[in-house]
């Protein structure tokens, strides 16, 4: 039984744009080319956490609306919403 070698295509020394680059990675696998990339240190720092909640479908309607019409993320209307009945988590 022998094994077939995998052809690798060499990385251009340049690509002439993003659409050039994605369409090369798309086809390629970064794998196949150890040498051509470096470690490096990344330190990151969670500093939001997201959950998941349940909300009734007629509730959430009007709080898009209303986030919407006051311009800010659902998001963060929701929260405000909920530390102003819950003065605790302050």
């Amino acid at each position: 039984m022998s094994k077939k070698t995998k052809h690798i295509d060499p990385i251009p020394d340049e690509f002439s744009s993003y659409a050039e680059t994605a369409e090369f990675w798309d086809s390629h696998d970064t794998t196949d080319y150890p040498d051509s990339f470096e470690d490096v240190k990344v330190e990151a720092e969670l500093r939001k956490r997201h959950y998941e909640l349940e909300v009734d479908e007629d509730l959430m309607k009007a709080l898009r609306q209303q986030a919407k019409t006051l311009g800010v993320p659902v998001s963060r209307l929701a929260s405000d919403l909920l530390r102003r009945q819950i003065p605790s988590a302050s």
